[in-house]
């Protein structure tokens, strides 16, 4: 029982730091939305747009701790990331070079 309690505490506090990392985000940019996904036993990734197109991301341990910080921190949570979502998301020459980079092999 005790193993239990301890376990529910530390994905409680897990949560609740997620929740201030993503507040701080939201309140840098204006407002933001978020969208979690499954990555495997890694856990979970919560993509962060904010409303001045600024994104972002971090990992949570589960998939559960990752829905629990997101609600915690009070964001508009997505299904999916795409459509008008995906749209808000503003990248720069970085990003496009970046990816150009992957595509050619660099």
């Amino acid at each position: 029982m005790a193993d239990t309690q301890q376990v529910d505490a530390k994905a409680e506090r897990a949560a609740d730091k997620l929740a201030r990392r993503i507040s701080a985000f939201s309140k840098a940019h204006g407002g933001a939305e978020g969208q979690v996904s499954y990555i495997g036993e890694r856990g979970a990734r919560i993509v962060l747009v904010g409303e001045d197109g600024g994104w972002g991301d971090l990992v949570a341990p589960s998939y559960e701790i990752a829905g629990k910080a997101v609600e915690k921190s009070g964001i508009t949570a997505h299904e999916s990331f795409d459509g008008e979502f995906a749209a808000k998301v503003k990248t720069g020459s970085y990003e496009w070079k970046r990816m150009a980079g992957i595509q050619i092999g660099g």
